[in-house]
């Protein structure tokens, strides 16, 4: 038989009377007997129970209060004597109908509990050390903590990149929704299910523990999830240290928590918190582990978590496991409710670190800014870690003159263990041993290295003495290297080794390895050395010799080896570096994946050799905007290279846009790396082949990748592009929310495709665009699959021009409403619902789940019926649409009613009400304006042009905008049918209430000068903000064209666009325009004066007034005036000043011949880079004009994309020649247009 566990009887007083009674019951042969035995065991319980009970009616008075029970030191034997008296004591309780006295005690004792363990949590996590042991110098969590960026991690696959790629792409993320650490348990947006296990991935030193460490304080201190009953943080490292021993579940949480009192845990909130899966060294066979389903039952302890993770053990406790993600596929994935990353210091936490770590606000600026700088230094410092040795180390040269600043990771921390030496120095007053620090490095580097190849960040006392570090010295070693190697105690005072970061361990581990060749090698060359690891790097195929390598590399270079010169002698030369380096590039140019010789590039970059990266340099700072790489052959190095600028570069990679570098397969293929680290991708209208949708189709399977938006409109992509860029639709890895494909020739089978694959992964896409294709009945009624799956989050569908019937319609609205909560914006426009299709949409407005608010059904041949269907719909639900386009429908009088009862509504929330060309007669605009006059507030723009709303429903309009509570900011009356009274009382309202209004359209009405005058007096008004103002077709003549912009002057620094054309301003008119055009104030951007009879003195005079104001307008329309050659000469000189930032320049038929054209030709060769588009229809260039022209369209500056010369008598050389200087420079021109000249068939659409 075992023998008896040993255990304390209790107090004092039970151990006396026990003692004391035993003297006298001892029988002549020295043994007690059998009743003085027993009499003695009924003493001694009666005396325990005493004890437990006083204990128990302590916890049970009113006044009692957790938080004052003294915690007493326990062990094993009391704590089972206090488990028996209570279960003794809730029996009689019960026993005695006092269940609800024995709830009560049941749950006091908890309370006792749960404040005993808060306190030692507290305890235990209320500092952080930050690169020192053993705590001594640890800082108070909450005043150093700086919250980490955690987000959806996605799926739990596992990721074997090396660390520091991951950071470097994680880097090029966009901001996901965060994920405070103290929300882990709470579901994701859009995600309903309960989660009971949470895993947490992020690379070495990001913030794993330490938000970990926040969690549990603010839990103890009881600012955080109080909800919760307990929480138990069993770090994977100190369960390396009972990996031998066999227990219960409860007999471990007692091992680590001796406080614990005997509840049923699954009763009660319990958390277990296990930090640090990767440092784990037992396998976890979910498989063949035996099944557990009680928890006081005997098992290792890698079978105890397998059961505890299946939740065969206590099923309703809840687990946040942590790990790098290299161990993530470690637990099973159906064991696993939710996913997230860690991803550190986002670039704002970054800065409030270093403000907070260094108290020299000078010195933290600095710090900033240098870090901010370099990209590899800047990346890392995502990582917290990093960027406290960062400060370490910049913080000691600052203080120092003439230091060099370490510009690579080499030599950061080559000056961090400088640091350490000094420190050390400082230490032991001054007096240091070399030969004691060298030896200490290299048995740490020794260390670094053999546990660097098993993959181990952790190491226990068994790892030092393999070796060769003699344990008791341990603490000596940690003393030498505070700030790179720690000793720590584990919750159970065990002692546990690590570096503070594994750029740490893989720098010394570099150090190592360099020394340990120098001083053993000599058969062998430093720069075969060097290559043998290069080629080793390049053959891992996860790169986790990456930063090693870089280490090693930077390590052989001279400028490194002298820092350390006072602790090891130097080895190599320039020569060897040389080597080293073409060694290096030879391998870039054998390497055709621009993705693997990224690392290659660091490595120069660690060598010093910047000159692959300055050739392509050259390349991208030749001009600015598209083609930049149009004509040009770039070698495979050459783009390896351009690859690494772009990853590397200082700006963040938001959007891709492959018109800024060539048009072509090959660029796209090449700079595919930078399509993956890019949030956006924007590939409208670049030839999209199947080679590039396969392409595309691998970024989206990439675990890693970063793309979130892909725009592939106005490609003929065809139906084998769709299934083949499909493929990456359907990849758990894609987590693509925006795909844009207007006008990409998709057919029903493409369609089909495109749906198929959603549905197979529908959960991320939030906005799709299929604007101007065919999708046909079937791929339409697949979308509408797609929208009925539950897990279908899309908010924004386009599918105007579609061509979809009415069956197809009804399809697609069925779907949406057997899944109506998420859909936000719906585009049906130009297409043909009929009446069933607009009855399905009329109940899906109804379903008070439906939470629609942009919703366009412009020209979908919606009549009375369907309109007044659609508008019972929302009145049965107004609360949440925003915007309704109706333009071009038939509403009919019930309609309008019906819209008219709608807008009265106090729930409505309409901002924007689109009725153009709906034949609404002066009836119906008058019940609109009615009713939006009885709910002003929230209405921000309404169209009713091409309308006929009357003089009467004008007036309500008027009486609408005299409204103080008004909000309306754009007003579209676009032939109206407004005559002067209406314009007046329109402009009478405006002045009354001026300050709303950002956008008014009268164009084709006829306001009169009495009309036109009083709008003068609304642009008077300081509190006049209009930025917008059209009077075209609207018969302004000389006196009201003056006073229109006699009031523009008192008040220029609003409007941005002005429209002027067909008015007659004549010379007074023009001088007008001319004085507001130079006043510096005057913000002015878009100019329209078409067709204004302007001679050639006002247009002269009109440009001169642009001259002295250039760097804001940015259209101008003077199309049938007379500019003649005054007019033109400024116009040249306009165009050639530097501040000109004019981007249209629209000339038609202003009679311009050979020398004027070529006089604007030879001013924009000398300030090309502006211009975008120029309209010189209608003129006679001449051959002179001509050949000025295609020297400007060579000329690689040229940003012009449209370009028209119709009907100007171009002879066929001149067309020819135009076409040849586009063919040489295709860099920016999209349009050339040269219809109706003596070669018609030289048009060019590029």
């Amino acid at each position: 038989m075992d023998p008896p566990h040993k255990f304390s009887l209790g107090g004092s007083s039970a151990k006396l009377s026990y003692s004391k009674k035993q003297e006298g019951s001892i029988s002549s042969n020295g043994k007690m007997s059998l009743d003085a035995i027993f009499r003695e065991l009924e003493d001694t319980n009666i005396s325990l129970m005493k004890k437990e009970l006083r204990r128990f009616k302590e916890l049970l008075r009113p006044d009692f209060q957790a938080c004052s029970v003294r915690e007493e030191e326990d062990d094993e034997g009391q704590s089972r004597v206090s488990e028996g008296a209570l279960k003794i004591s809730l029996h009689v309780l019960q026993k005695m109908n006092q269940t609800d006295l024995a709830n009560t005690l049941q749950t006091k004792l908890i309370s006792v509990s749960q404040q005993q363990l808060k306190s030692r949590l507290k305890q235990k996590f209320q500092r952080i050390s930050e690169g020192v042991s053993n705590g001594g110098n640890a800082s108070l969590l909450n005043e150093i903590y700086t919250e980490i960026y955690m987000t959806d991690g996605g799926t739990g696959d596992v990721n074997d990149e090396h660390e520091v790629r991951q950071i470097e792409t994680s880097s090029s993320k966009g901001l996901d929704t965060p994920i405070r650490c103290n929300d882990i348990f709470k579901p994701l947006p859009g995600r309903d299910k309960a989660i009971r296990t949470v895993l947490t991935k992020g690379v070495a030193g990001i913030g794993k523990t330490a938000s970990v460490q926040k969690f549990v304080l603010d839990w103890a201190e009881g600012k955080a999830n109080q909800d919760v009953h307990f929480i138990f943080p069993l770090p994977f490292r100190d369960l390396n240290l009972m990996k031998e021993k066999r227990m219960s579940l409860m007999e471990l949480l007692r091992c680590f928590f001796a406080e614990l009192k005997p509840i049923e845990y699954n009763d009660f909130k319990t958390i277990f918190i296990f930090d640090g899966l990767d440092e784990w060294r037992l396998p976890l066979d979910f498989q063949n582990n035996e099944i557990l389903w009680d928890v006081n039952e005997s098992a290792s302890v890698d079978v105890l978590l397998t059961n505890l993770i299946r939740g065969n053990l206590l099923p309703s406790a809840h687990l946040w496991i942590t790990t790098r993600p290299a161990a993530a596929n470690q637990i099973s994935s159906e064991c696993v409710d939710q996913v997230t990353e860690v991803r550190g210091f986002r670039d704002p936490q970054k800065a409030e670190y270093f403000r907070k770590r260094v108290k020299d606000q000078r010195t933290a600026s600095r710090i900033i800014a240098h870090i901010q700088s370099l990209r590899s230094l800047h990346v890392m410092c995502h990582i917290p870690v990093f960027c406290w040795i960062s400060a370490t180390v910049l913080e000691k040269i600052g203080e120092a003159d003439g230091a060099e600043i370490p510009k690579t990771l080499t030599q950061m921390f080559t000056h961090l263990l400088i640091v350490q030496t000094k420190l050390k120095t400082q230490k032991y007053d001054g007096k240091c041993d070399l030969q004691e620090i060298r030896k200490s490095i290299l048995s740490l580097g020794k260390l670094a290295f053999e546990q660097l190849e098993k993959g181990n960040l952790i190491f226990y006392e068994e790892d030092l003495r393999k070796c060769g570090i003699d344990v008791r010295e341990a603490s000596v070693y940690s003393g030498v290297c505070t700030q790179i190697f720690r000793e720590e105690f584990g919750l159970q005072l065990e002692k546990v080794f690590s570096f503070i970061h594994l750029s740490v361990q893989e720098f010394l581990a570099a150090l190592y390895k360099f020394l340990s060749f120098a001083q053993d090698n000599n058969e062998c060359s430093i720069t075969d050395f060097m290559k043998s690891k290069v080629d080793r790097a390049l053959q891992s195929k996860n790169g986790h010799l990456d930063l090693f390598l870089r280490f090693l590399l930077g390590l052989s270079l001279e400028s490194n080896q002298t820092l350390l010169r006072g602790l090891f002698t130097p080895r190599g030369s320039s020569s060897c570096t040389r080597e080293t380096v073409d060694y290096i590039k030879s391998k870039i140019r054998e390497n055709p994946s621009p993705e693997k010789s990224i690392n290659l590039f660091h490595c120069l970059n660690e060598l010093n050799d910047h000159s692959l990266l300055q050739e392509v340099q050259t390349y991208l700072s030749r001009s600015t905007g598209a083609h930049r790489l149009c004509g040009v052959k770039l070698s495979p190095a050459q783009w390896s290279a351009l690859v690494f600028v772009l990853l590397n570069s200082t700006k963040d990679l938001d959007e891709f846009k492959l018109r800024e570098y060539d048009l072509s397969e090959e660029c796209l293929l090449r700079l595919l790396p930078v399509v993956k680290a890019s949030r956006k991708a924007d590939l409208r209208g670049c030839n999209i082949t199947d080679q590039i949708c396969l392409a595309l189709a691998f970024v989206l399977s990439s675990n890693s990748s970063c793309l979130r938006e892909l725009d592939l409109s106005d490609n003929n992509l065809q139906v084998s592009g769709v299934q083949i860029f499909s493929a990456g639709l359907k990849s758990p890895h894609c987590k693509l929310e925006i795909l844009k494909l207007y006008n990409c020739s998709i057919g029903e089978e493409g369609c089909a495709a495109l749906a198929l694959a959603l549905i197979s992964n529908p959960s991320h896409l939030r906005e799709l665009n299929l604007n101007n294709n065919e999708p046909g009945d079937s791929g339409v009624k697949l979308l509408a699959d797609l929208l009925k799956d539950p897990h279908c989050k899309l908010e924004k569908l386009q599918l105007d021009d579609c061509s979809i019937g009415e069956e197809s319609f009804a399809a697609l609205l069925s779907g949406l409403r057997s899944n109506p909560s998420h859909i936000r914006e719906l585009n049906l426009s130009w297409n043909k619902p009929g009446d069933s299709g607009v009855k399905l949409l009329s109940d899906l407005l109804k379903d008070p789940h439906c939470k629609l608010e942009i919703l366009q059904l412009e020209c979908c041949s919606i009549g009375e019926e369907g309109c007044a269907a659609l508008v019972l719909g929302l009145l049965s639900n107004p609360s949440h649409v925003k915007e309704l386009n109706l333009n071009y429908n038939e509403p009919g009088d019930l309609g309008v009613k019906l819209l008219s009862v709608l807008l009265k509504e106090r729930h409505c929330k309409l901002e924007k009400l689109e009725l153009e060309y709906d034949s609404i007669g002066e009836k119906g605009c008058a019940a609109l304006a009615s009713s939006l006059i009885s709910n002003p507030s929230h209405l921000r723009e309404l169209n009713l042009s091409w309308n006929k709303p009357g003089y009467s429903a004008v007036k309500l309009l008027s009486d609408l905008l005299m409204d103080p509570h008004c909000k309306l900011e754009k007003l579209q009356l676009y032939d109206c049918s407004i005559g002067e009274e209406g314009c007046a009382a329109l402009a009478l309202a405006l002045i009354s209430n001026p300050s709303h209004l950002r956008e008014l359209n009268l164009n084709n009405n006829e306001p009169g000068d009495s009309g036109v005058k009083l709008l003068s007096d609304v642009l008077k008004d300081p509190n006049c903000k209009l930025e917008k103002l059209q009077l075209e077709y609207s018969s302004v003549g000389e006196e009201g064209f003056t006073a229109l912009v006699s009031g523009l002057k008192l008040n220029p620094s609003h409007l941005r666009e002005l429209n002027l054309s067909r008015s007659e301003p004549k010379d007074s008119g023009v001088k007008m325009l001319f004085d507001l055009l130079k006043d510096p104030l005057c913000k002015l951007e878009k100019l329209q004066l078409d067709d204004c009879s302007i001679s050639e003195r006002g247009f002269a005079v009109l440009v001169s007034g642009l001259r002295s104001n250039p760097s804001h307008i940015r259209e101008l329309n003077m199309n049938s005036n007379n500019p003649g050659f005054l007019g033109v000469k400024q116009l040249y000189d306009l165009l050639g000043d530097q501040h000109c930032k004019l981007e249209k320049l629209q000339l038609e038929g202003c009679g311009i011949g050979e020398a004027g054209c070529a006089a604007l030709a030879l001013v924009l060769i000398s300030n090309p880079s502006h211009l975008r588009e120029l309209n010189l229809n209608y003129n006679e260039p001449g051959d002179i004009g001509v050949k000025h022209l295609s020297v400007l369209l060579k000329n690689p500056r040229c940003k012009l994309e449209k370009l028209e010369l119709s009907h100007c008598n171009i002879r066929e050389g001149g067309c020819a020649a135009l076409i040849s200087a586009l063919s040489s420079n295709p860099t920016h021109q999209r349009e050339l247009n040269l219809n109706y000249n003596q070669d018609t068939n030289s048009d060019a659409a590029l």
